[in-house]
């Protein structure tokens, strides 16, 4: 009776692979540096600097120097390779991490910032999008 268990949970992990992977093509790998600050509740400010690994209008993934933990905020100032000065990002929130690598959501940005970063991903993703 038990013997079918073990394929339906197999299934599942392929779809849970799928989604993993779907999420993946969604962000444009990339590779440009990076400069993030945190406030601490004691008032201490955390500065760290990277690369982003991979973006998207709602988030990044960030390879950094300095730790960080999953529900910090951080202030970002992102080093696109459109010559034009750092971008700034008010206001994220740290979802993940592992390591020196983490993620971040997106909280809050400028209106002319948001434009920028939605016309720069708009330039480098592939049309199949």
């Amino acid at each position: 009776l038990m013997t079918h268990t073990p394929v339906v949970s197999e299934r599942r992990l392929q779809a849970l692979r799928d989604t993993v992977n779907r999420r993946d093509r969604s962000r444009a790998p990339m590779e440009f540096s990076l400069m993030y600050s945190a406030q601490h509740r004691s008032g201490e400010i955390l500065m760290g600097d990277g690369s982003v690994t991979d973006l998207s209008h709602l988030g990044l993934g960030i390879r950094g120097n300095t730790v960080v933990m999953p529900g910090m905020e951080l202030a970002l100032f992102l080093y696109l390779p459109d010559g034009q000065d750092p971008l700034f990002v008010m206001e994220t929130k740290v979802a993940w991490t592992s390591g020196c690598q983490f993620g971040v959501e997106i909280m809050e940005m400028g209106l002319r910032e948001g434009n920028r970063l939605r016309h720069f991903l708009c330039s480098t993703l592939t049309p199949s999008e």
